[in-house]
């Protein structure tokens, strides 16, 4: 806009600070644009009127200002020539109403909850961010989530889809899983075990959202079955985003309880050395190195490792290859097999593999300080086997650590 047209200060939104687009009125009598006052609610941080301060509900109804809306774009059409482009008209707001009744038709007629999610689904795909404090008012997405367990295999899975459109707010979600938080989980670990590629997809990432969010108790407490089917979905490589969610998952639960042991007896150590061996992506091959060195800090970890003829191979071969982390969790990885699980067997193994070479070449390169002490802690304790050995090249041997080192 050029300076010859003077902005009327109630044209403009009190927290933008720009022409308002899409003017509404809230509870306490102040105007604010639609998008602003939204932002504003749905950040979960601020719950109070910005210019009153008085106390907003999440859902608070937000009446649209016609009135002030005209005048506005009669206002940019007066002032064209100065370059004062029109105000569009605002896109149709859902109606709440409309929804709570669609819904609540559902809910008394089984044989209409495909229509209604499909509906729902088209409303949250299309206008999901715009339209979420509507959807969820409404009472959206605690509906869709007791779908989640039909045994309707299609209505099982449309209701995924629709509850990964609708994008739930952290509030919501956390609501949605003090009130039913277990029968939810176990739902989704059901839509991994039946369902198509896609909705295993949306599953896996919605089961990442939710243990997020989830209290101590619930982090301790995920099923080995949850563990199989997250793997599975590693393995069967459903999509790319969904493989790193599965994976994101496993490197958060870990460190809980006896989630390594349950993730070990659900088969993930196996997984993730086939994953490690085709992954081409640093963030899958660094993810997949912290989730196999939280493994091998129990036994059953470490001996699932070392029965994988390619185990102590690809570990020792990404040394190097993705990334400092990467690197850093690899030495980690051979640290605990060389410390508590080295047999005269693995020893060897060790050396024939080239992880002896590859400890030795970390000594000399630039790595952080306690790679690098790791690295000479594990040369030390098996240097009557390896310090003299042919299977390293002679000028790694030259930096092998003496025992007085």
């Amino acid at each position: 806009m050029e300076a010859e047209f003077d902005i009327p200060s109630h044209f403009l939104c009190p927290i933008s600070l720009e022409v308002m687009r899409d003017p509404v009125t809230v509870s306490t009598g102040i105007t604010y644009d639609r998008e602003s006052i939204q932002k504003w609610l749905s950040s979960g941080k601020n719950k109070a009127c910005p210019i009153t301060k008085q106390p907003l509900l999440l859902d608070a109804d937000l009446t649209p200002n016609h009135t002030l809306r005209r005048i506005i774009q009669a206002s940019c059409t007066l002032n064209a020539s100065h370059g004062v482009e029109r105000i569009p008209i605002p896109t149709s707001q859902l109606d709440k109403t409309q929804i709570v009744k669609l819904i609540n038709q559902a809910r008394k007629l089984p044989h209409t909850q495909l229509e209604c999610l499909k509906r729902l689904r088209s409303m949250a795909a299309i206008h999901g961010e715009k339209h979420r404090n509507s959807l969820e008012a409404a009472g959206a997405v605690e509906y869709v989530a007791s779908l989640i367990s039909n045994t309707d295999q299609s209505t099982m899975e449309m209701a995924v889809e629709v509850l990964f459109y609708l994008r739930s707010s952290e509030s919501r979600l956390k609501q949605l899983m003090s009130k039913d938080g277990e029968n939810i989980i176990d739902s989704l670990v059901q839509v991994l075990k039946r369902g198509d590629y896609q909705s295993r997809a949306h599953a896996t990432i919605l089961l990442r959202s939710v243990f997020e969010l989830a209290d101590p108790n619930r982090m301790m407490s995920p099923t080995v079955e949850l563990f199989i089917e997250t793997m599975n979905v590693v393995r069967d490589q459903v999509s790319h985003q969904a493989s790193k969610a599965a994976l994101k998952l496993l490197v958060e639960l870990c460190p809980w309880g006896r989630n390594r042991i349950k993730a070990v007896e659900g088969g993930a150590v196996s997984v993730l050395i086939e994953a490690l061996l085709e992954a081409q992506e640093k963030r899958a091959g660094e993810l997949i190195l912290i989730s196999l060195d939280q493994l091998c800090g129990c036994a059953e970890g470490r001996a699932e490792l070392l029965r994988h003829a390619a185990g102590l191979a690809i570990v020792s071969k990404k040394i190097f290859r993705v990334s400092h982390m990467a690197t850093d969790r690899a030495v980690r990885i051979l640290f605990s097999i060389s410390r508590f699980s080295a047999t005269s067997a693995v020893v060897m193994d060790m050396l024939h593999v080239g992880a002896v070479a590859k400890l030795c070449l970390v000594l000399q390169v630039d790595c952080k300080f306690k790679t690098k002490e790791k690295a000479r802690e594990i040369l030390k304790l098996h240097s009557r086997v390896w310090k003299n050995s042919s299977c390293v090249p002679a000028h790694l041997l030259s930096f092998y650590p003496s025992a007085s080192s």
